[in-house]
Formats: C-alpha cells, structure tokens, sequence
C-alpha cells in the first residue's frame, strides 16, 4: 500500500534572500550584521542630528565608495573569530619558539654595538608608526557598510597588535643586554617626534588618522600606507638584519608577512567586488591614490638612508626600489595606477 506523506519543502535562510542552500558558518555570524547602513530614517536610533548619525551619514552612506550591495563580498579566507584564533595560535606558537630558542641561545648578547645603534634607530621606534595602522585598520572596521568588511579590518588590526607587542618585547630583551634606556619610552618616541629621517612618515600617517570618509581611509590605509610599511619592515628590514646576522630578527619579521598577504588578499578582493560593479569606482580610488601614493613613498624614502649607515648596509637606493617593486605588483594585480608624482 502507498502511504502519502506531507513534506515540508526545505526553505532557504532568509537573511541571504533566496539562495535555496544552508548558509556557511562563516556566512550566519557576519551577514547583515550591520543593521544600521542605510536605514532611514538615521542609523542609530537617536535623534537624526546626533554627532553621531551626521558622522556615519557623511563619512559612510556620504562616501564617493558606494554600491548597490556590499553584502556580497567575502573574505577570501572566509574567517570568522574562531578561525582567526585558531590559525594565529599556531603562528603564535611558531613565534614562541623562535624567541625561546633566541633567549636559550643568548642571541641579543652576540649582536654588536653597531648593529643594536641601527636597531634603536630604525626598529625601536616601530611601535608608533604600526599602532597608527593598528588604529586605522580599527576605524575603517567601525565605519565600514558591511560586516564581511569589519571582520577583515578587525582581524588585520589585530594582526598589527601582534607586530607591536613582539617588536616591543624584542626590545625590552635588547635592553637587558644593551642597556635600559632601548626599552625606554623617550627612546622610541625621540625619533619618531624628531628625527628628520621619521617626519615624512609621521606626517602621513598623522594625516591618516583624520581620513574620516570609509572609502579614503580605506584607500589610504590598504592601498598605499600599509603595503609600502610592510614592505619596509616585513621584507628590507629582515633583510638588512640577516646581513648583519641577526637571524632571529630576519625569521621574526619575516613571520610577519602571512598576515601582511592575507591582508593584502581581502584588499585585492574588495577592490575587485567594487570595481566588477561599477567600473567608475576606480576612477574614485585611483584619485585618492594620487595623494596617498607619494606621500606614502616619502616616508618609505627618507627612511631607507637608514638602511644605509648598519655595519652590514643596504643601500638607500636599493631598499626604496624594492619597497617600490613589491608595491608596483601589489597595485597592479588591484588594476589600479601607481603614481609618482611628489606629493605638495
């Protein structure tokens, strides 16, 4: 006997629309999480002419980056928080290592005077000039229309915690071995607020922080600041340690440039997913690029005669033309426009 059974149909998610298919762990904790873009008739609810409301209503609904949808976008790496947590613990533990081995070995005792006097002018300060990229990577998470975006800002601003906090506790080991006053606060800050080799690149990322509109900061961070940073540290800087044979420094910094690729690929994609859009969006991004581009490369350049005065030198020209060469790449891969006029 044939016995008919009711069915209920499978329905889809309904905060996807009709995609007929279960939604990705990655997809139900960060879709749509941003209730408040575009909402009418304010995005918090409070009083239209809050602080508040005028700031998201100028500097994200206001921004020249816009689309029809931003929701649509994804992380290449699709990671949520426990995925983060889990790939940079296995980093995390990989770095563990590497300063265990550093310390059993006595390695900051071996380095020689010339090469720690290299290392107060061009390491040390660091912290200053990462924090800035860790504090703007956090805002454009804040402001940002999407929360597949927010999470990739979040997790790279994270990323950049964790450059500072093992740059400042290499520096705090150097002190126990080169003298108290490396780990000192006037010894990082004296370069970075005077040394004229650091103004060029303070003075950008300065301007940086007060990139208010989602889009600029976005561009000017990921686009132009960052890239030409990581380049400098992430690659230049473990070279020229490795010349000097500070193999522990050249590995530590060369840890760094996963995150620096991963941040580098959600950049990539989200130009792409912008541009595949509306194709005029590149015009908007390449005309912030016109200014944040030179800025950004002086800095790199008034820094790279640094490079020069180690025991074991890299040329200044050189370091310049291969922070220039990586980043050229970088932006070509986005179809973008490197430009290399002088800033005013």
């Amino acid at each position: 006997m044939i016995v008919a059974t009711n069915r209920r149909a499978t329905k889809t998610w309904s905060m996807l629309g009709d995609v007929k298919r279960k939604p990705s762990p990655y997809e139900a904790v960060t879709a749509k999480f941003h209730y408040h873009f575009r909402r009418d008739p304010a995005p918090f609810e409070m009083d239209p002419e809050t602080p508040l409301n005028k700031w998201y209503l100028r500097n994200r609904e206001g921004s020249p980056l816009q689309l029809d949808d931003w929701e649509q976008f994804r992380d290449p790496h699709k990671l949520t928080y426990k995925d983060y947590v889990a790939t940079q613990r296995d980093r995390e533990t990989f770095v563990d290592g590497l300063i265990d081995q550093a310390e059993a070995a006595r390695v900051a005792r071996q380095l020689s005077a010339g090469w720690v006097a290299s290392l107060r002018d061009i390491f040390v300060p660091l912290r200053f000039p990462l924090h800035v990229l860790q504090m703007a990577a956090l805002y454009i998470g804040q402001v940002a229309p999407s929360s597949f975006i927010t999470n990739c800002a979040y997790f790279q601003a994270s990323d950049e915690l964790r450059r500072i906090q093992r740059i400042a506790y290499w520096t705090k080991v150097l002190s126990i071995s080169h003298g108290d006053e490396l780990a000192e606060t006037v010894t990082a800050r004296g370069p970075w607020e005077s040394a004229p080799q650091w103004q060029p690149l303070r003075k950008a990322l300065e301007e940086l922080l007060i990139a208010y509109d989602w889009g600029e900061a976005f561009t000017a961070l990921n686009l132009a600041v960052k890239p030409m940073i990581d380049a400098l540290v992430n690659e230049q800087l473990a070279a020229l340690a490795a010349a000097n044979s500070d193999q522990f420094l050249a590995a530590l910094l060369t840890e760094f440039e996963y995150d620096s690729r991963r941040s580098q690929d959600w950049t990539q994609a989200l130009v792409a997913y912008a541009v595949d859009r509306d194709p005029s969006l590149r015009v908007v991004l390449d005309n912030w690029l016109a200014r944040w581009q030179p800025a950004a490369k002086l800095g790199i350049d008034a820094l790279a005669p640094l490079f020069g005065g180690a025991p074991s030198p890299l040329a200044a020209e050189l370091v310049s033309d291969n922070v220039a060469s990586r980043y050229a790449n970088f932006i070509e891969e986005c179809g973008l426009t490197v430009h290399t006029q002088t800033p005013a």
